[in-house]
């Protein structure tokens, strides 16, 4: 059972290494050790959390005015149907109203709370490193960036976005925002399907054990069924 669901974490892992914003993910296993009534010592593993590799993906320069990358912590804010929801994946643009939003039409959020809007017209806009929004016609806004205390504890949704999962989301006190950059997954390809590869012969090896036990069992009791008759 373990190692079936940490196949699944590393297929998910390999499903995204292209993702803007991925953060992979890993298993945390604690080793029980225990005595049988015979004084057998028997061990095994169980998979107690999965926890989140938060270090930065690779940043790739795109020279796109609306794409935006966070070096060091933070997320930026969204606005979505269910509420304020978070991301790093920066790849933004502007909708028919505007508006600076997703790859899925959301509205990135300002410190105040409102999605920003460029006004029509507009020649360039240019994102400084705190989050200000400005153009040709003067300041537009500031981008909202948010930390979390306990980041592991964050729930990841589709599309990039997680849930604050109850916690309060925290301003970042310094924030740095590169403009015309997009940060990666950052998953490693082939580390994680060397993993993948090593964890499905694990797989395979605890199963063919699985199965030869259940054979044995079936044998002696087809055995004892032959003597008894």
């Amino acid at each position: 059972m373990v190692l079936k669901r940490q196949m699944d974490i590393l297929a998910n892992n390999l499903a995204n290494v292209t993702t803007p914003g991925f953060k992979g993910e890993s298993m945390l296993f604690v080793e029980h050790l225990k005595r049988t009534d015979h004084s057998e010592r028997i061990r095994f593993v169980q998979d107690i959390a999965t926890v989140r590799d938060l270090k930065p993906g690779p940043m790739t320069h795109t020279g796109s005015a609306f794409d935006l990358a966070i070096f060091g912590e933070g997320y930026f804010a969204v606005e979505t149907p269910e509420g304020e929801r978070y991301t790093r994946a920066g790849g933004f643009a502007l909708d028919p109203d505007g508006q600076i939003v997703t790859t899925q039409g959301l509205p990135v959020l300002s410190d105040g709370g409102s999605p920003i809007t460029v006004p029509p017209d507009t020649a360039a806009v240019t994102v400084a490193r705190d989050g200000t929004v400005s153009s040709d016609q003067g300041e537009i806004g500031r981008i909202r960036l948010v930390r979390f205390e306990n980041p592991q504890a964050l729930d990841r949704l589709a599309h990039g976005l997680y849930d604050a999962a109850g916690q309060e989301p925290l301003p970042v006190e310094i924030p740095d925002i590169q403009q015309g950059k997009v940060e990666g997954s950052n998953v490693a390809g082939v580390v994680e399907m060397t993993k993948l590869v090593a964890t499905v012969r694990s797989y395979q090896a605890a199963a063919n054990l699985a199965d030869q036990e259940h054979q044995r069992q079936r044998r002696a009791i087809q055995a004892l069924a032959s003597v008894r008759s």
